[in-house]
């Protein structure tokens, strides 16, 4: 059986593939490139079990990054149990037909409690008061203080957040991918899997911080092609055959749309006072949407507006679209999970999750970098809130204070949306915004567009 590692380089696109990625265009010319028609929706949880089931949202139920949890009545997101794909995953296969294949799992998503055979992903530590330390989840959990031991600590503040993607006094801006991908040569190294999933996000950051058109981004393909260099020549050494492939496209974004807030002015959104500030009663709304980058799902607890819920979304200014049953079976997403109604934007559009109409009242996380409790995608967490005069003075005190055992609130977060220049999520009309696979040319590829769910079957038939 060959060996294989597959590097999932977040963002990239054929149109970044020049000057500024040697290595990677010397990898495209002389080998094969195909165009990936995106998932539906075209985010990091939908598109990573795509490829790793070959089956659609429909069938692995995996609608978004996040859900509405219709028996809980919450809204859940960045959740990280493999349980919730519920189809086989690629190496459920590939054991099933050779029991000597093993797996390792490197940052891919759904990386805990999975039955592939090295796991890493990041789990910060959340103590009863209220502090985040950064950490990792590990299987078989030995390998959690060996990789910490030989590689440091893993460099949390940089794989997500206001200092993800830059410079700063903690580290260089390629701080995580790097860590990640020395992660990864760590477990190539100590026990040789027969496949390699290997994450890197570093393009994710500034393509949406400052869009994919701005100059900055130039140097942020370099990063990321000096870690695909070192990622690809140590496996290619050890005999580990390389493919590299992306998730989504990120395009340029101006216009944010405010769902929950125009719900709220027709009386259909419900918020829970608690000390001041207002919380989203999803339970309570007879109508809310969950946010997710460019698509909505639109979740009608009263199905006696559910015509005017659509009608309303029909008027909207930056939605392109919106899907009800049918619409959801055709593009493979009618699952349980999904919202009544799936609303995608334009592509220079995107949708937050901001329900509150008075930003005095808004939830205390809604200022901070909180993935979980946050009822949507919040990509306002990239920045630092440009109104704070002295960020770094207001930092240092918040970190001293936590430093002392005393509650803190990390509040640098803004509540400007329109800060935001970049998005994905819908499937761009322009081939040259949509992911990519780059293989040799030995690679079982028979055309240059292939579908999402395509990725499983080429992993597979490379692996021989």
């Amino acid at each position: 059986m060959n060996r294989q590692a597959v590097i999932n380089v977040v963002g990239l696109c054929d149109r970044h593939i020049g000057p500024n990625m040697p290595f990677t265009q010397a990898m495209k010319n002389s080998g094969q490139r195909a165009f990936i028609k995106p998932a539906f929706p075209a985010v990091t949880c939908t598109a990573q079990s795509n490829y790793l089931t070959g089956k659609t949202a429909s069938i692995h139920g995996i609608v978004g990054n996040g859900w509405y949890n219709r028996e809980l009545a919450e809204v859940q997101f960045w959740k990280q149990p493999n349980q919730l794909v519920q189809a086989p995953k690629i190496w459920d296969t590939l054991r099933a037909t050779n029991p000597e294949f093993t797996c390792a799992k490197v940052f891919w998503w759904f990386n805990m409690y999975s039955n592939a055979d090295w796991s890493i992903s990041p789990r910060p530590m959340y103590p009863a008061d209220g502090r985040k330390i950064p950490d990792i989840y590990t299987s078989p959990a030995s390998i959690r203080m060996q990789i910490t031991k030989d590689l440091g600590e893993f460099p949390f503040y940089g794989f997500w957040g206001p200092a993800a993607g830059r410079n700063t006094s903690k580290g260089p801006a390629d701080c995580a991918s790097r860590w990640i991908a020395e992660s990864a040569i760590w477990i190539e190294k100590n026990h040789s899997p027969t496949l390699s999933l290997v994450y890197l996000p570093h393009l994710d950051y500034n393509l949406q911080r400052v869009g994919p058109n701005d100059q900055l981004i130039g140097t942020d393909l370099q990063l990321i092609d000096n870690i695909i260099r070192d990622l690809v020549t140590t496996y290619e050494n050890r005999g580990v055959e390389p493919i590299l492939i992306s998730e989504y496209g990120i395009t340029e974004s101006n216009k944010p749309i405010h769902l929950n807030q125009i719900f709220r002015e027709q009386r259909w959104l419900k918020v829970r006072e608690e000390l001041g500030l207002e919380l989203l009663d999803a339970g309570a709304s007879k109508a809310f949407a969950v946010a997710d980058h460019q698509i909505a799902h639109i979740y009608v607890n009263d199905k006696h507006i559910k015509n005017d819920v659509r009608m309303l979304l029909e008027t909207l200014d930056g939605v392109s679209e919106i899907m009800d049953i049918d619409g959801k079976k055709e593009i493979g997403i009618n699952h349980p999970r999904a919202g009544d109604f799936i609303a995608i934007s334009d592509e220079n559009a995107w949708f937050t999750y901001y329900y509150w109409m008075d930003e005095d009242r808004a939830p205390d996380f809604a200022r901070t970098v909180d993935i979980h409790r946050k009822p949507g995608y919040d990509p306002a967490e990239l920045f630092i809130d440009p109104s704070i005069r002295f960020p770094k003075t207001r930092i240092a005190t918040r970190l001293l204070q936590k430093k002392l055992g005393f509650r803190m609130l990390m509040d640098v977060v803004p509540l400007d949306p329109t800060l935001v220049k970049g998005s994905h999520g819908c499937i761009p009309k322009n081939r040259a915004d949509w992911p990519v696979l780059i293989a040799g040319k030995n690679a079982p590829l028979h055309s240059c567009e292939i579908n999402s769910t395509d990725i499983h079957d080429i992993i597979v038939n490379s692996l021989g």
